[in-house]
């Protein structure tokens, strides 16, 4: 293990910055309450009822994890409670991290970018990257920095809002101008990568880029990243249930599950 590992796993109390950090704000960091308060901690369906599970079962059995835009730390826990000896969060807002390390749990954590991560190659036996890469523009750099972290044989688990319920200008459409009626999922300009602004809630602004699912697989294949399995579960139902207006759309999948083993 690396000397930066080392310290980090040794020092969990601590927020310990990746160098060019000083100087990093997004709306990450502005809105990082936000997110804590409505997806963390129980409050949010989707995470209980399918993508902590889901990452429970991914990641169990690996040793050394990597959890990728880790935020305040709800999977970074799901590692390290699944018998990981070493869990490592990275995450660039700082608000995120000292939200992380007060929640404790287990795993240490670190601010750092995705594009450039503080970690000696093939350290981890697993990464992990939950909703995080739709927030990422330089994508490339990304999947290549998880390549390079990653041992031969490694697992990537790759969760992203699913590229067809991401693409703007996609939604369910209830049409009652025809006679009969039709209801149908609209899907936008799928194959246009593109980056938008999205206000999520009131006032609270975030980047969301759309890429089409090509553009994500071809990136992991090009650093020695080969898909071996791809999930799209249902809506759970919790998520189902308070979002009735989602439900005529339900068997269109909202999230997206990529598992990579890195090339040896």
């Amino acid at each position: 293990m690396d000397a930066v590992v080392r310290t980090v796993a040794l020092s969990g109390a601590a927020v310990w910055d990746a160098p060019g950090m000083d100087d990093v704000t997004d709306p990450w960091e502005r809105h990082a309450g936000w997110w804590q308060e409505g997806f963390t901690d129980g409050a949010d369906a989707e995470y209980t009822e399918q993508i902590l599970p889901l990452a429970t079962d991914l990641l169990a059995g690996y040793d050394r994890v990597l959890d990728v835009g880790a935020g305040e730390g709800q999977v970074s826990r799901v590692a390290a409670a699944g018998g990981a000896s070493t869990t490592i969060g990275i995450d660039p807002a700082a608000a995120q991290v000292t939200e992380a390390v007060a929640r404790g749990g287990g795993p240490a954590y670190l601010r750092a970018g995705a594009d450039r991560m503080p970690f000696a190659g093939a350290t981890f036996d697993a990464v992990v990257a939950c909703l995080v890469f739709e927030h990422i523009e330089a994508v490339d750099e990304a999947i290549s920095e998880v390549a390079r972290v990653l041992r031969p044989g490694g697992r990537f688990a790759f969760f992203l809002n699913h590229p067809i319920l991401q693409t703007p200008g996609s939604g369910w459409i209830d049409d009652q101008v025809l006679d009969p009626p039709e209801q149908y999922w609209r899907i936008g300009p799928y194959l246009v990568e593109s980056i938008q602004l999205e206000e999520v809630n009131r006032d609270v602004f975030l980047p969301f880029v759309h890429r089409p699912l090509s553009r994500y697989v071809n990136a992991m294949a090009d650093h020695g990243l080969v898909l071996r399995r791809m999930h799209e579960p249902a809506p759970p139902e919790g998520f189902l249930a308070r979002a009735s207006e989602y439900r005529e759309a339900a068997t269109i999948p909202r999230l997206l599950v990529l598992v990579a083993e890195r090339e040896g």
